[in-house]
């Protein structure tokens, strides 16, 4: 259940009519690429949030709106990312209400402040713990494509032979917003996934994996529930950034690597990377000639 909402009162009673359109309008727009979860955060925060859903909202409603809310700031922060898309969209011409582009109230609202904590992620040691508990060809082939590769859960569970590049050592993928892109892999990667395709023997455009994204986050749930580790596409995605960032590779480096929008992702998902770690590759300039 999502914070700050009335569970006794169905949400169609509260939606008009000329709500349900710019919603419908809104969510329609962003479809081509999203992920469902993606369009599912946008329509659970926003059908939540209709008391400030139309033409004629202020920034002032806005605000009030997300300060009446019973949750944590994190909480909040959701509401008003949702907001904020639907806001910048209304006000485009994409909406086509033609609403001028200055009068948006989402850009005088004041972001809810969440905290930085730290995302879980697997040091080295961890990660060749949980390479050793697992107990399949198959399973140890996805866990260090994971972590050497950064591929996200509907990257990796797509993979064909035909998607490999053997020489090269990438893998082509279809990303977020259908982007073609490749990811790297190592020696390891390389080893389990060649032992485990001369077992498997799939048809060369065909998924190698024998199962879809619901099997494989099964896997890894059960993974975590025997080991107590991070054991998730997303650990593993931090697990690839923060080894990259703790072996001296920079943040750019990183993104284009792991396929990611902007530097500012990367640097939430190796938030955990200190002073101390960086300071093994300062070299002052200087003093050495």
């Amino acid at each position: 259940m999502v914070a700050g909402s009335n569970p006794a009162r169905p949400i169609s009673i509260l939606l008009t009519k000329f709500q349900l359109n710019l919603l419908t309008n809104f969510l329609d727009s962003r479809r081509q690429g999203l992920s469902p979860h993606t369009l599912k955060f946008y329509q659970t925060y926003l059908y939540r949030s209709l008391k400030v859903i139309g033409t004629s909202t202020s920034f002032q409603d806005i605000n009030k709106f997300l300060d009446s809310l019973r949750c944590s700031n994190g909480g909040k922060h959701a509401y008003y990312r949702a907001l904020r898309a639907f806001y910048n969209w209304l006000y485009s011409p994409k909406s086509n209400i033609h609403l001028k582009y200055e009068d948006n109230p989402i850009f005088y609202v004041d972001a809810p402040k969440v905290g930085k904590r730290l995302l879980p992620y697997l040091t080295v040691q961890q990660f060749e713990y949980l390479l050793d508990q697992a107990t399949s060809l198959r399973d140890k082939s996805i866990i260090a494509l994971f972590v050497e590769s950064g591929l996200r859960l509907s990257e990796l569970a797509n993979i064909k032979t035909s998607d490999i590049d053997w020489q090269c050592r990438t893998i082509k993928v279809l990303g977020k917003g259908c982007k073609e892109g490749f990811a790297p892999f190592g020696n390891l990667s390389e080893h389990y996934l060649k032992l485990w395709l001369n077992e498997y023997k799939p048809k060369p455009h065909e998924p190698i994996w024998g199962m879809n994204s619901w099997g494989i986050t099964s896997l890894l749930r059960r993974l975590k529930n025997m080991t107590g580790l991070p054991c998730s596409a997303h650990a593993f995605r931090r697990t690839f950034a923060t080894l990259l960032r703790k072996a001296g590779l920079d943040c750019l480096t990183i993104k284009d690597l792991g396929r990611w929008e902007s530097i500012q992702m990367v640097q939430t998902y190796t938030r955990s990377v200190d002073f101390h770690d960086s300071l093994k590759f300062y070299k002052s300039l200087l003093s050495e000639k």
